[in-house]
């Protein structure tokens, strides 16, 4: 087993958990929500958020050194929405930010997955999960919104 590798995969994988530990999920305020139907249960977001990380992550470790502007530009606007996400939604109670927030994040990670595509096909299918929750998430977070 190589730490090098394991140290350096940490390194993309950690900082994705950062908003999960500043910005506690208010679950409380969640289930006070009107929400659809199709929402799901509090502890999914849980179990679907750390595998998407890790999707993430494995993205990053396997195509970092092949990086250029574009990449770099949609991974960290990418990076920052995402993690503010839970600041605008759980701390502030903000569903209209939240929103604006998750177009934002869906944007880039669309915009990520392309510049994926565009240097490293074989990787970029890893982010396909990542794009179709966000899209279920925008979804989500427009139907609390208009319902609340």
């Amino acid at each position: 087993m190589n730490f090098n590798k394991i140290g350096r995969f940490l390194l993309f994988l950690l900082p994705w958990f950062i908003s999960s530990i500043i910005f506690r999920s208010d679950t409380n305020y969640y289930m006070t929500l009107n929400k659809p139907i199709f929402a799901p249960p509090p502890f999914l977001f849980g179990i679907v958020w750390p595998i998407l990380y890790l999707l993430i992550a494995y993205v990053l470790y396997n195509t970092w050194d092949d990086r250029d502007n574009k990449y770099s530009i949609s991974l960290i606007v990418n990076y920052i929405s995402n993690q503010l996400f839970s600041f605008f939604f759980f701390t502030i109670h903000s569903p209209i930010l939240a929103f604006f927030d998750t177009i934002v994040v869906l944007v880039s990670s669309i915009y990520f997955y392309r510049c994926i595509k565009d240097s490293n096909d074989k990787y970029s299918k890893y982010l396909i999960p990542y794009i179709i929750w966000n899209i279920y998430a925008l979804i989500l977070i427009f139907s609390i919104l208009v319902i609340n």
